[in-house]
């Protein structure tokens, strides 16, 4: 049903699918790679995978690969994970900030080709490079909402992702704003020029209007996002399937037609 919906939503001209790699629901980077390879020009994102559940240098192969595979049409995200699922699965970590700062560094390290030693708090490598580093190297975001995970976030990665930007269908035009500013303020502070990018979550009711839909994509755009991920209902019960699915797709390409035309 996903790789049927992804052809669908291809074929109605949307642009991009969003993933997450749900403890313990499921995987990010494995539907992530079949949607990629039964599309031809979709781009799939993963916001995100939760850095305490692997490894830095595996996490660099992983991406890699991906990214080689399917060149520009990757955009992965790590986050510090949900604390509570971290310690079911035994690897929460006592300073999550810590972990995603180095795990983050190292792997954007990594994916650029270069060699990495470090003994850090959590991260540990010796001389390690990939091989084979992809020609076209995928952005890599960090997902978060506090002051320092937004600061790790501009001073380490390439972009952010924003969760929860749109709770109950309300674009929040002011927290984005605000988000965005803290995020490249650390950019700047960092000393790294160039462009970055700003994820947002748009949550909104499966039966909401495109027209609807619209305007709330276009506040958020204003606010600085400069990719708006929009799924319908809340995210703790069973996913949507089905003609459901296919219904919501035909409503986001309206969606996307308008704020085009606008």
């Amino acid at each position: 049903q996903m790789l049927a919906a992804a052809r669908v939503a291809e074929g109605t001209g949307l642009e991009e699918i969003w993933l997450w790699e749900d403890c313990f629901a499921a995987s990010g980077l494995a539907p992530a790679a079949a949607i990629l390879g039964t599309t031809g020009e979709l781009r799939v994102g993963i916001g995100l995978l939760p850095g305490p559940l692997r490894n830095p240098a595996l996490t660099a192969m992983e991406l890699n690969a991906v990214a080689a595979m399917f060149p520009g049409r990757f955009l992965p995200g790590m986050g510090h994970g949900v604390q509570e699922w971290m310690a079911q699965a035994g690897v929460r970590a006592e300073s999550p900030l810590t972990l995603l700062r180095e795990q983050v560094t190292a792997i954007r390290s990594l994916l650029h080709g270069e060699e990495v030693t470090t003994s850090g708090r959590y991260v540990h490598l010796d001389r390690v490079r990939l091989r084979f580093p992809a020609s076209t190297v995928p952005p890599l975001l960090v997902g978060g909402r506090g002051p320092k995970t937004l600061a790790v976030a501009g001073a380490c990665a390439d972009g952010i992702i924003l969760d929860d930007a749109a709770p109950d269908g309300l674009a929040d035009a002011a927290r984005v704003t605000q988000a965005v500013g803290l995020v490249r303020e650390a950019h700047t502070g960092a000393g790294r020029e160039g462009g970055f990018e700003v994820v947002t979550f748009l949550s909104t009711a499966a039966d909401v209007t495109a027209g609807h839909l619209a305007d709330q994509i276009r506040t958020l755009a204003s606010a600085g996002a400069t990719r708006i991920a929009v799924f319908a209902g809340g995210v703790d019960g069973p996913p949507a399937s089905g003609e459901a699915i296919l219904a919501f797709v035909d409503v986001l390409a309206e969606a996307q037609q308008l704020v085009r035309e606008a």
